[in-house]
């Protein structure tokens, strides 16, 4: 991974109308630093040479200034060493659901497809704490710790977090189409996938 692929993962995000506005951040972890996206800057307009470049412990090494949601990037980091990229979007479906209530601390998103099984297993909803927080970084943490992904940050948005760019950003783009499915759905009468089909998808048969 490198920074003209961070700017071209900015750009595609951007292209799909998943970062409105300068919201949205995306990082990804090279060895022992991070480059993060700089704060204040939209995602399609965003610069190699504008990148911020952090430590993992946060101390800010070089470039342009980091996105406040830095903690949110390095709360991942540091809970799963295999971890490489992290996107964070305040796409406009994901951050719908993420104000919706939680039931048993997971988002409101039905399991219609196969595939919010498959690619987004449970999918969490981190209790609300202001853009910037450092505790936003350690309920992030703690949920990639419990092997989740994908999460949504209440009355915020989305994080998605992989070994690779490219999967991080598919993730994303899976969690806000589910997102998107279920809003679209609600009140409809849609039947969730039972409980048995559900469990199949997460335990195939080899």
């Amino acid at each position: 991974m490198t920074p003209d692929a961070l700017i071209a993962a900015a750009r595609h995000l951007a292209s799909r109308g998943l970062s409105p506005g300068s919201s949205g951040n995306l990082s990804i972890r090279l060895g022992d630093r991070v480059l993060l996206t700089p704060t204040g800057s939209s995602l399609s307009r965003v610069e190699a040479g504008e990148l911020a470049e952090l430590d993992l412990d946060g101390t800010h090494l070089g470039g342009g200034a980091p996105t406040k949601e830095w903690a949110v990037h390095l709360g991942a980091y540091a809970a799963d060493a295999t971890l490489a990229a992290v996107v964070h979007l305040h796409a406009p479906a994901s951050t719908a659901i993420a104000c919706l209530p939680s039931e048993r601390g997971l988002a409101a998103l039905p399991a219609y497809t196969p595939y919010r099984v498959m690619s987004l297993g449970e999918v969490p909803l981190v209790p609300y704490a202001a853009p910037g927080d450092a505790a936003l970084g350690a309920e992030v943490g703690a949920r990639i710790a419990d092997g989740h992904r994908v999460m949504l940050l209440s009355h915020h948005g989305s994080v998605a977090a992989a070994a690779t760019l490219d999967r991080a950003v598919d993730l994303a783009e899976e969690l806000e189409a589910s997102a998107a499915l279920a809003l679209t759905l609600a009140g409809r009468g849609a039947h969730e996938l039972t409980p048995a089909q559900q469990a199949a998808l997460r335990h195939p048969r080899a």
